[in-house]
């Protein structure tokens, strides 16, 4: 975890100077290098759609789709949240309380990510089109959820949940059960290890009057919650074996996921978060491409 300055009084900070330093900080406050959550789970998706690889044109604009995506969700995450991180003292280091970019370039970015999305959705097909605004409506929703709800970790999974059916629906311009499977285990991954990063915010959350499962359940209630999810995330992937009718390398890429869950699930055991660096960023990162990849094994080869 890249931890922000945990203690802010007394802070100066300067817009950088430049587009591309403005590009740069950008980036770095969306995290745009997570896209690798999501990203795999999407290729997954297109690749089961095609039975092989998806055309280069297809590739392009799902990967146009998802950069939009992400980019509009986390803008849109730190336009709407910019007061709270000012208060949080874990997240008063980011680019907007700190006044490295104003409201008005991140509004911008993210005014152009959504125009980006929708494009690109346009490009792949009529149903995309279609649909394009009612992921935007989620993925704004998300970033308000907590204000209201404990379940805005489930929203934030239904928000990624859309990246392996929409890559579907990019390749086959309809909407089956096996897409609908990989995202009901990519909503309880992401629902699961959102609980765990939420734990880190815990008694600011408490404090301020935020909803979070950790702020209802407690520690331990979380990180039963957490292994529940992911129990789930096992289940539908293990569904996804029997109804898309895959091979030996697919049931081996979710036995390491298995593997990669228990071993995030074992550093975190009784609350412990020294670890969770390696916990929520390289194993989630480590199982998303483990998942496309071993999927995409399995439909070349199929053994």
């Amino acid at each position: 975890m890249n931890r922000e300055e945990n203690v802010c009084k007394g802070m100066t900070s300067h817009q950088p100077q430049g587009f591309f330093g403005m590009l740069r900080t950008f980036l770095e406050t969306i995290k745009f290098s997570h896209t690798v959550f999501a990203l795999p789970f999407a290729f997954s998706g297109a690749v089961l759609a095609a039975s092989g690889l998806p055309s280069l044109y297809q590739v392009f604009w799902i990967l146009m789709a998802m950069v939009g995506a992400r980019t509009v969700a986390m803008g849109l995450n730190r336009l709407i949240d910019a007061e709270i991180d000012r208060a949080n003292p874990r997240t008063c280091g980011r680019a907007i309380p700190a006044g490295l970019l104003g409201k008005k370039a991140v509004a911008l970015c993210s005014a152009a990510a959504a125009i980006l999305f929708v494009f690109a959705a346009y490009r792949l097909n009529f149903l995309c089109f279609v649909l394009s605004p009612l992921a935007l409506f989620f993925l704004m929703l998300y970033s308000y959820c907590k204000r209201f709800t404990a379940l805005s970790h489930v929203v934030l999974g239904l928000c990624l949940a859309a990246a392996p059916v929409g890559a579907w629906i990019a390749v086959r311009g309809s909407v089956e059960l096996s897409p609908v499977i990989l995202g009901i285990a990519v909503l309880f991954w992401v629902a699961g290890f959102d609980i765990l990063y939420s734990l880190q915010d815990l008694e600011f959350d408490r404090a301020t009057g935020l909803c979070s499962i950790p702020v209802r359940l407690g520690v331990r209630g979380s990180l039963l919650t957490a292994r529940l999810f992911h129990g789930a995330t096992l289940g539908m992937l293990l569904f996804l074996y029997v109804a898309e009718g895959l091979g030996n390398i697919y049931l081996t890429g979710v036995m390491i996921a298995a593997l990669l869950l228990l071993y995030e699930h074992w550093l975190l055991k009784d609350g412990d978060l020294t670890k969770l660096d390696a916990a929520f960023f390289t194993t989630n990162g480590y199982i998303s491409i483990t998942v496309f990849l071993f999927t995409l094994g399995d439909v070349l080869l199929h053994w």
